[in-house]
């Protein structure tokens, strides 16, 4: 389902997008907060105070070797969060459409001009 969300990103980004993995975590290791003191940095995604996924950037690890940026999807919270699995697969693809363009350093709406709600 992951690969289905991330197709029309991908196949649009590909040249941009080779330096960066995608992976699922069952959870994040990250602790929920207080939902009224709840300030994520932009590189994690969540809603309210459940983080959904979370950007990682390159660099590298404590045996000094060199790591890929990727982007990491928490099933659980998703899955919690979707009413049935094709709102799963739209939550999935927006959540990997913030996190590329994270990334990338673009406006969402760069990277899908059909986001929901980007009317006029």
């Amino acid at each position: 389902m992951v690969l289905e969300a991330f197709a029309p990103i991908d196949s649009r980004w590909r040249e941009r997008l080779t330096k960066l993995d995608i992976a699922v975590d069952e959870v994040p290791k990250i602790h929920a907060l207080d939902p009224d003191s709840v300030n994520w940095p932009a590189e994690v995604v969540a809603d309210g105070p459940v983080p959904l996924s979370r950007l990682i950037p390159a660099g590298i690890d404590r045996h000094g070797s060199t790591t890929r940026a990727r982007v990491v999807l928490f099933r659980r919270p998703l899955e919690q969060r979707a009413k049935d699995p094709d709102d799963l697969t739209d939550l999935v693809h927006d959540v990997l459409v913030q996190q590329v363009s994270t990334y990338l350093g673009v406006e969402p709406e760069v990277i899908d001009p059909d986001l929901p709600g980007d009317e006029d």
